[in-house]
């Protein structure tokens, strides 16, 4: 019985986002909310400028409409849908004012880490009402963090969503990315017993599915910030829920290496004067040293799924 709840999340929320496709995109066209491409980035994604953003509103109905059909909202859930609306929130506002209102910078940075900051700080603190123990992977055991949880889980939350928020650059990266590293935390909580949390990331997945349709090379529509905060809200909710946050480094590889390739380029240019890689993100360094859009992206994918089956064999 519980398997099939969380297959008919997951068909229902395939279902619901790949039939608001064809109603969402013609609004996005209408509002002209098209994407700017960045001038010293590759030059193959010229062609991309204009193309909608603010997609990732398919995804999250996808996300609505499977957790509808669950007909049940415990704690965990409320906590996933705050996490994930909340993040998603913060970016819809960003990319609002950046393609709707014509304002270049979006919200202010310091917006969106105060934004951030909120959001973090209310899962983490009714997160640690249901302890504040985490598990440790190598050793397979619990450990209490006590009165660092709270500061830790933000720490993870703001990472996290941010680094999928970067790994956003090519057609079809981040949502097949996150597909796959949900697909292994949602398998991960149906074995230890998280009910709720399986369903939900069986709805993401489907959410993330029918995205893909439209999202794939060549994108008919990007997800935008509204979609990226969102999905990396949800993926460190779903870990923190099921005290699994030190599989993220593990499962959620390409994020991290992603983020790091970002930190390395910016310290070596800072240090040195000299960059690292050709062009960070990571993704655009590999397009920069001749590998087709596409390529870059089958290759992250294989690589993310090895990565989610050795976190698997180390749990």
């Amino acid at each position: 019985m519980e398997m099939k709840t969380v297959l008919i999340a997951f068909v229902v929320a395939v279902v619901a986002s790949l039939g608001s496709g064809p109603i969402i995109l013609p609004m996005l066209r209408r509002l002209k909310v098209g994407q700017s491409i960045r001038e010293e980035g590759p030059k193959s994604h010229m062609s991309k400028a204009g193309t909608p953003t603010m997609g990732g509103i398919i995804i999250l109905i996808g996300l609505v409409f499977g957790i509808a059909s669950y007909f049940k909202l415990d704690t965990n859930m409320n906590l996933m849908l705050f996490s994930t609306i909340g993040f998603g929130l913060i970016g819809f506002l960003d990319d609002y004012i950046k393609v709707v209102l014509k304002r270049n910078l979006g919200l202010r940075a310091y917006q969106k880490i105060i934004g951030q900051l909120l959001v973090s700080v209310v899962l983490a603190y009714y997160a640690s009402r249901m302890g504040t123990d985490i598990y440790v992977p190598i050793i397979k055991k619990y450990i209490d963090l006590g009165f660092l949880y709270i500061p830790f889980m933000v720490f993870v939350m703001l990472a996290v969503t941010n680094a999928v928020n970067l790994t956003d650059g090519l057609d079809g990266l981040a949502g097949s990315i996150t597909l796959i590293v949900t697909g292994f935390f949602g398998y991960f909580a149906y074995t230890m017993g998280y009910l709720s949390v399986a369903v939900f990331a069986a709805a993401l997945m489907g959410g993330c599915i029918g995205f893909l349709k439209y999202n794939n090379f060549p994108a008919k529509v990007f997800m935008g910030d509204t979609g990226s905060l969102a999905l990396g809200g949800a993926i460190a909710a779903m870990a923190i829920l099921t005290k699994s946050v030190l599989l993220i480094p593990v499962a959620g590889g390409i994020f991290v290496a992603e983020t790091l390739s970002v930190i390395i380029q910016v310290i070596s240019f800072k240090t040195t004067g000299k960059r690292v890689f050709k062009m960070s993100p990571l993704h655009h360094h590999y397009e920069l040293s001749g590998w087709k859009e596409t390529k870059v992206v089958r290759v992250f994918r294989i690589v993310s799924v090895i990565l989610c089956i050795v976190a698997y064999l180390i749990v």
